[in-house]
């Protein structure tokens, strides 16, 4: 129930209390209540499919609405407490559980930064280890092009 905001709570409900007298809907009065909105509608059913609250008849692909929506003894039970939104209203009013999570946090923030120390050091290191390559090379061109001179000031003298 965490993963729900208020709007979606407020959705499943409409759609819950839109169950009449025969408990069940069809596939077309649960577009209507969804202004025609499949993608809604499908994820709204999937979430009372999840929590147990209605059973789906009918033909119907994997990613279609059933024909026919039942609601289940555990959804009007569900209705008559206050729905989705007052179990969210209720979640909201919970006091937060900081201490363990703060715990946690505060351990991963200190992997982290060594982590990031780790690295900037490997970065330092990596840096010199190129930079003495690069004078390296230097050095090798430089002695090339003397060797070059020499040899052709004694070639040109002998």
């Amino acid at each position: 129930m965490t993963d729900l905001n208020e709007f979606e709570c407020e959705m499943l409900d409409a759609l819950l209390e839109a169950f009449g007298v025969p408990d069940s809907l069809t596939r077309d009065q649960v577009m209507i209540l969804f202004d025609g909105d499949e993608a809604a509608a499908f994820s709204m059913i999937q979430i009372l499919l999840r929590e147990e609250l209605i059973k789906v008849t009918g033909e119907h692909g994997p990613y279609d609405i059933p024909q026919k929506v039942i609601l289940k003894p555990k959804g009007e039970k569900l209705i008559k407490s206050g729905g989705f939104l007052a179990l969210y209203r209720k979640e909201q009013q919970k006091p937060v559980e900081v201490g363990g999570t703060l715990a946690k946090l505060q351990q991963q923030n200190m992997r982290l930064q060594n982590l990031k120390l780790s690295n900037e050091s490997q970065i330092r290191d990596l840096q010199k280890k190129a930079d003495q390559s690069k004078l390296t090379l230097y050095i090798s061109w430089a002695a090339i092009a003397v060797a070059l001179i020499i040899g052709f000031l004694l070639g040109k003298f002998l």
